[in-house]
Formats: structure tokens, sequence, C-alpha cells
């Protein structure tokens, strides 16, 4: 089996500092990889750079695409990489007005995103839109109401429901429970959890709470300082860790 995605020796600095250092790791198709360490430790910029939305300073992050196999998408075209992230990969942000057009209604949310891979049938488009505010447990009644209407879970409901409606294989998620309240969180969990199941989705979660990898990645990664400092399974690494950082990070969450 070829690695959905296989990432080599990927580094970023901002001048002296470094964003990410030498990381390198292989994700599978249905796999969902969890990435954590404190604010500074280089998870979001390594997010940022395998997304495309930053470009790294070296390195290389290959993606098996459907029509030609492994393409490294750092050395893509800029419109070959913006259609890849409007069909086979999608961006979940930690604040869903980034990832929302807050203008538009929550179904033309949704149908914009399939009208940008060539749907043009009105009455397909809203069916689409209908069916997956359903799935992320909208009202279906609330498909013209604006997101600014919406509490903020709803919005990032929305915001999944708009990203994964043209059936993406890979999502790129940071901080997706972050900012919303305990209750908020555990039900957008449940919800992601079981659209990763169902859709057979390959996954990279940014966090820094402990909670939502355990719950949702298969694999998990800690970051410090822009480096990679343990990997394993993420019941193996948060129940037994191996390096004094993983250790205190777990710890202190223990404390809480």
């Amino acid at each position: 089996m070829t690695p959905l995605l296989s990432v080599r020796s990927l580094t970023k600095r901002y001048g002296a500092r470094i964003g990410c250092a030498d990381v390198s790791f292989d994700l599978w198709p249905g796999e969902v990889l969890g990435i954590v360490g404190e604010s500074g430790s280089g998870k979001s910029t390594l997010l940022n750079c395998l997304a495309g939305h930053q470009a790294p300073d070296a390195g290389q992050v290959l993606f098996d695409t459907r029509a030609e196999g492994p393409r490294d998408t750092v050395t893509m075209s800029e419109p070959e990489r913006r259609m890849l992230g409007r069909t086979d990969w999608a961006f979940v942000h930690q604040h869903a007005r980034d990832g929302l057009r807050m203008g538009v209604s929550a179904g033309g949310n949704v149908g914009e995103r399939l009208m940008s891979v060539g749907a043009r049938h009105y009455g397909d488009i809203r069916a689409a839109a209908a069916d997956w505010l359903g799935r992320v447990e909208i009202d279906t009644g609330r498909i013209d109401d604006r997101p600014t209407q919406f509490s903020g879970g709803m919005q990032q409901r929305l915001q999944i429901a708009r990203n994964l409606v043209s059936g993406p294989r890979l999502v790129f998620m940071d901080e997706p429970t972050g900012g919303l309240d305990v209750s908020v969180q555990a039900r957008l969990l449940d919800l992601l959890r079981g659209l990763v199941r169902d859709m057979g989705l390959s996954a990279i979660v940014v966090t820094h709470d402990l909670a939502v990898v355990r719950l949702l990645a298969h694999r998990l990664m800690v970051m410090k300082d822009g480096h990679v400092v343990e990997t394993g399974l993420t019941d193996q690494v948060l129940d037994d860790p191996q390096h004094a950082y993983t250790q205190l990070l777990v710890s202190s969450v223990l404390q809480v």
C-alpha cells in the first residue's frame, strides 16, 4: 500500500527561529495523526506547510494523487495546489469564521464548495447542502440562515460540512475544538470521530488538548521547539511517555 502522504525532512525557519526542523513521517489511508505540543512548539507551522498555506524552506510533501500517484505538493503550481485544496484536501480552522463566508447562507457555504469543483444544478446543490447540514446535526430548516445567526459550535459544524461535502481524502484540522465550551467540544468530537470513520478519511489534527487526540488519533507526534521528540501509537505515547517533555505534558494534564 502507498502512503497517502509522505513527508520528508520538512523544514521552515523564521530568520534565526525554527518553525519546524527536519520533520519526516508517512500517513496512511484512513489514518488519523495527532500533533501535540505547547504554544510555539511548531505544530501550527508544520500543519500550514503541509496544507500549502506556507512554503517550507526545505523538504518534500508527497501526496498520492488520484491521477498521477505521488506528487510533491511543495513544487506543484499554485493552480494545482488550489484544486487539490478544493477536492482531495480540506482544512478545518480553529475559528469557524476563518473557514466560512459569514455573509452567505448556510446552504450557500456548503454549495460553494460543490460549485468550485464543477457542480451547476441548483436543485442538486441545495439537496446536497441540506443532506450535509443534517449530517452535522444542523436543522435543515436553517439552510437559508447565515452563519452569524449560529452559535460557535454550530458554526464549526457548518465549516465541517462545507469542507467534507466534496469528499476529500485528507483533512487538516487546526485546534478544531479550541474556544468551545466543554459540552460543545464533546458533541463536536463525537461528530468528527463518526465522520472520519464512516468516510474512511485520513486526517492530521493539531491540538494542545490531549483528550482530543486520545479520542480522534490513531498515532501521535509530540513537538518541542520545532522538532518531533516522540512518536507512536496514541495510547502508547500517552500512557507510557518516553521523552521527558512528553512526560511533562501528560503529567501537567493529570494534575489539572
